[in-house]
């Protein structure tokens, strides 16, 4: 699913609301996400997951073409841990249970 198809999903469940309105509130919640995680924090939401930076120290790579080495600089990257709530239901026996939750 992309964003523009989250919002649509939600436009569809919430008819009174105007989709620029949810588009709107989806890209402040995702910038809000992104902010915090560029400001070092860390954005949990409970059932859902959580948003963490991991830092990714310099090291000496290897060009798979030519198998000369070479470095990689040091950098954050996104980190996504799922919730307790989230595996469960995408563990369940009954495969279209997630679906019908919806």
């Amino acid at each position: 699913m992309i964003k523009s198809e989250l919002v649509q999903r939600i436009a569809e469940h919430n008819p009174h609301l105007y989709q620029r309105d949810i588009e709107n509130i989806v890209n402040a919640i995702l910038d809000e996400i992104v902010a915090a995680l560029a400001r070092g924090d860390r954005v949990e939401l409970r059932g859902f997951g959580a948003f963490s930076v991991k830092h990714r120290p310099a090291r000496a790579g290897r060009n798979p073409r030519t198998g000369a080495h070479v470095p990689v600089d040091q950098k954050n990257v996104p980190f996504f841990k799922t919730g307790k709530e989230m595996r469960e239901r995408l563990n369940r026996d009954d495969p279209g249970a997630a679906e019908a939750d919806d």
